[in-house]
């Protein structure tokens, strides 16, 4: 089954860390790029992260530049996002997605909440 599943997401105090993880299954994972995005209540979908599992390039929005890092395991099929020093304005529901050619596969999305 071709399919994106998120985890790891959760509650976090500001200032704190979580790390996101992305499992691709039924599709060549190494030789697409994955995104991470994600939505507040109220808000349009962003997007965060993106790593191209060919060359290892990756972009960051300006918003989580310097404090999350994306990263993939080609061998477990798994695109990961370390996100640190997290503020309350992180919180949303964070999906990761992949592009092929005209269409886009989304994962179910995991809620991340940064409160105190």
């Amino acid at each position: 089954e071709v399919q994106l599943v998120e985890s790891g997401g959760g509650l976090a105090h500001p200032g704190g860390s979580l790390r996101l993880s992305c499992a691709a299954s039924g599709f060549r994972f190494d030789r697409l790029a994955i995104a991470w995005y994600r939505q507040a209540p109220g808000k349009e979908r962003e997007e965060v992260s993106i790593i191209s599992n060919r060359d290892g390039s990756t972009y960051y929005a300006d918003s989580v530049k310097g404090r999350f890092i994306i990263s993939s395991d080609n061998t477990q099929k798994t695109v990961h996002l370390e996100m640190n020093a997290l503020k309350p304005e992180d919180t949303a529901v964070y999906y990761c997605a992949a592009a092929f050619g005209d269409s886009v596969l989304w994962g179910q999305g995991t809620q991340v909440t940064v409160s105190s």
